[in-house]
């Protein structure tokens, strides 16, 4: 039994190694092309990410190659450092981006993935699938436009120049889009590599070049050559800052993947050994001349509809795909332009539905962050784009946390239990007190709101004592401390007192340390609301939970 289930297991991930090469290999070619680099560095990066993450990584369904988002990413990146080569400013970026996610893993902060939310990170994929496609028009068309075009001045000089589009080119387009089309109703085969092939042999009987449709031209094989950026510390500064929005991204888009698929099998990923093994694939890529590489959705999704069973479904994607690579470059010289962009749009197909974005809409929750990430990128390009969609998540986290929500508990009838008042009116209040809870932690941007809301409370009640439930607050940090105390302070000059309950073990240490005299006295800090009002009431209950 055992014997037959591994011979089904390399089985399956033998199918599934197979239909992977066979999306990567045009998926390298038209990435390359996104990122402006040789063909050879998106094979490499292809070769080295799927190598090292099978060795390193854990999904059984993550493939590790050059993705779309990064490509593009890295090329605008790569734009924005004048005076360093753009081939040796990706090299440089590549680099940076894989020491920046060691150096994550190495401080466990696996956690990076939540700096960016998920409608952020659908509106950003919305978005940059709409700019890739429009910057493949050109190649479609055959058009050749000024460079230098943001990309919506770049469709309307497209459009401007409609009667330059060479029908020759369209209709070349056309079929191999109709053709990947058609054979998509078999999801198991490899519908752009057929495209691909069929157009190279088209390319040879119909003698499309003598037509005027436009050819990749002669590509090199990835040479593995261990090279490093002759950059001074200056531009090394300047390669790290913009490495920083790539590593985001990279680990964002990645982490979604692996961990979407996971939880349909019902594994457990650490993000920290991803963060890991993410970090070495790019710095190997780097160093041998590869562009960035993660676990993008389509490569990794049909690994899995393709039931891989281990990460040797990628180790044998690496097999194929330079044996193909070894055999089959020289004949990409005569792949048409036109199909190398439906290659693309292709693989943006998915990406370019509106689906994901429209559920978010209806539910009636972060509209902004969706619609503010399509238009950042649309407005200020993919790096500043993603840059600004990720400082409106991170706004609009502080916003929220620092809104001074406070909800009055008061005892349901007969039991040990604090409910939020407004919602229970049969709940009975404390007499002489006022019990609230602040409903997000606190911390500096939220503490002197919330301590100023709850002292004006406290005054228009008329109660002599104000409870403070902290059940949302882990720990403190020294902003919220201090509001803490002050309020405290404040209190007793009025006759009044503070005391807290649902208090964590961090926060009494830290209470008992900074104000042993005062509100860090054991008598003034309950493990529950109940135990404080019982304190108020004098009366002696079996210690319980509320």
């Amino acid at each position: 039994m055992a014997a037959d289930a591994t011979r089904r297991g390399w089985r399956a991930d033998l199918t599934a190694g197979l239909c992977v090469a066979g999306l990567l290999l045009p998926e390298g070619v038209a990435y390359a092309g996104l990122a402006g680099l040789p063909v050879a560095h998106a094979f490499a990066a292809a070769l080295v990410g799927l190598l090292v993450y099978a060795l390193l990584g854990r999904s059984r369904d993550a493939i590790v190659a050059p993705t779309s988002s990064s490509a593009s990413l890295a090329a605008a990146a790569a734009a924005g450092l004048a005076g360093i080569a753009p081939t040796e400013a990706l090299l440089a970026l590549t680099l940076a981006g894989g020491a920046v996610l060691l150096a994550l893993a190495a401080a466990r902060q696996g956690q990076l993935s939540a700096f960016v939310s998920r409608p952020v990170l659908r509106g950003f994929a919305f978005a940059l699938a709409i700019t890739i496609v429009i910057r493949q028009l050109p190649d479609v068309l055959g058009l050749h436009p000024p460079p230098g075009l943001a990309v919506l001045q770049l469709l309307a000089w497209v459009l401007a120049h409609a009667a330059e589009w060479q029908l020759p080119s369209l209709l070349v387009a056309l079929a191999a889009g109709g053709l990947i089309a058609w054979l998509r109703r078999w999801p198991s085969w490899p519908a752009s590599l057929i495209a691909l092939v069929a157009a190279i042999i088209a390319t040879r009987l119909l003698d499309l070049r003598g037509v005027g449709v436009e050819m990749v031209g002669t590509v090199a094989a990835p040479g593995f050559a261990p090279h490093l950026p002759d950059l001074g510390r200056d531009a090394w500064l300047r390669v790290a800052e913009l490495a920083v929005g790539l590593v985001v991204l990279l680990f964002a888009e990645s982490w979604g993947s692996m961990r979407a698929l996971a939880l349909q099998r019902g594994d457990t990923l650490n993000a920290n050994r991803e963060l890991l093994a993410l970090g070495a694939a790019n710095l190997a890529s780097g160093l041998l001349q590869g562009m960035p590489v993660g676990a993008g959705f389509s490569a990794s999704a049909a690994n899995h509809g393709a039931g891989a069973q281990s990460r040797r479904a990628g180790a044998i994607a690496c097999g194929v795909l330079g044996l193909a690579i070894a055999v089959a470059l020289p004949a990409l010289q005569w792949l048409p332009r036109p199909v190398l962009g439906v290659a693309v749009i292709a693989a943006l197909w998915h990406a370019l539905s509106p689906a994901p974005l429209v559920a978010t809409w209806r539910l009636g929750r972060d509209r902004l962050l969706v619609a503010g990430a399509v238009v950042a990128v649309l407005a200020l390009g993919l790096l500043h784009g993603m840059l600004a969609a990720v400082a409106l998540s991170i706004v609009e986290a502080l916003r929220r946390f620092s809104q001074p929500v406070l909800h009055e508990l008061a005892a349901l009838p007969g039991t040990r239990n604090f409910v939020n008042r407004p919602e229970h009116p049969d709940a009975v209040p404390v007499p002489g007190a006022l019990i609230l809870r602040p409903q997000e932690p606190l911390f500096f941007a939220s503490a002197e709101r919330v301590m100023a809301e709850a002292a004006a409370q406290l005054a228009a009640r008329g109660a002599a004592t104000l409870v403070l439930s902290l059940e949302e607050s882990g720990d403190l940090d020294s902003t919220a401390l201090e509001c803490l105390l002050e309020l405290d302070r404040r209190l007793q000059d009025r006759g009044q007192r503070l005391l807290l309950a649902r208090v964590k073990e961090p926060v009494r240490a830290l209470l008992a340390r900074s104000a042993p005299d005062g509100l860090g006295r054991p008598e003034g800090l309950f493990w529950s609301v109940a135990d404080a009002a019982d304190s108020l009431a004098g009366a002696s209950r079996p210690e319980s939970g509320a």
